[in-house]
């Protein structure tokens, strides 16, 4: 997964001062859930799914759009904390975990890791505008991350854990323009919002080890103490929002 020096856990235990006995790196755990293989099967690099085949629904390909939905694409630091909230909001059909807005063609975890890139860590997320408007999913998405760090959240530091919006359309601009402002003066943060709003260049699935994380190793350091209380946070503030 990541090596030592870059691991999320090994940031966390760095910042909060945890010692984690007996537990090895994550791509050791990984590793061992997946046979070994830190991509599940392929060769590291190889073989990663265009699509979330391991959301509930059956996706469509990165890329297509089934008739009557929309997509967003959102950063928002770790993409594990960002998924395991927008899964559970109404009118969600699909959420991929990957990488966008950089110049690098289908680049890899560790690419990304590297800052090189110009990616974000991103969600694209297809839903139904009958069900969930784009201005409620930028609402839950502003107040579940900190949209005033600049290149951070928390322990993730580096370019690729920007607050980003890569919108898809005009209209999409616009309401990303017009929640900056409201949320702004709302003073829901003290601190100036630096979010990036800019338009969709593109958008490359993560390999299939990360998509639904949080669901499948929610005992994992870095799923307890960071994505289990994001979660907790969204379904209490935003159960309107949430799936019957």
């Amino acid at each position: 997964m990541r090596s030592e020096k870059h691991s999320r856990r090994s940031l966390l235990a760095y910042t909060l001062g945890l010692c984690l006995a007996g537990c090895g790196p994550l791509v050791a755990a990984q590793q061992q859930q997946n046979g070994g293989d830190p991509a599940g099967g392929a060769a590291e690099g190889q073989g990663r799914g265009k699509s979330a085949d391991m959301n509930d629904e059956q996706p469509a390909p990165v890329g297509g759009v089934p008739e009557g939905k929309e997509v967003a694409t959102l950063g928002a630091g770790c993409f594990w904390c960002v998924e395991a909230i927008f899964l559970e909001m109404r009118g969600v059909s699909q959420v991929v975990s990957g990488y966008s807005g950089g110049s690098v063609v289908d680049p890899t975890y560790e690419q990304v890791c590297s800052g090189t890139t110009g990616h974000a860590e991103a969600v694209r997320i297809v839903f139904d505008p009958k069900l969930l408007s784009y201005r409620d999913l930028l609402r839950v998405f502003f107040t579940t991350h900190d949209p005033t760090t600049l290149n951070r959240q928390g322990a993730d530091v580096g370019t690729q854990y920007r607050s980003a919006i890569f919108y898809h359309s005009a209209e999409q601009k616009k309401a990303a323009e017009e929640v900056v402002r409201e949320i702004t003066k709302e003073k829901v943060y003290d601190d100036p919002i630096v979010t990036e709003v800019t338009a969709y260049r593109n958008f490359y699935a993560a390999e299939p080890y990360h998509q639904n994380y949080f669901a499948r190793n929610p005992e994992q350091a870095y799923c307890r103490f960071n994505i289990a209380p994001k979660v907790l946070k969204f379904r209490q503030k935003y159960r309107h929002l949430l799936k019957k």
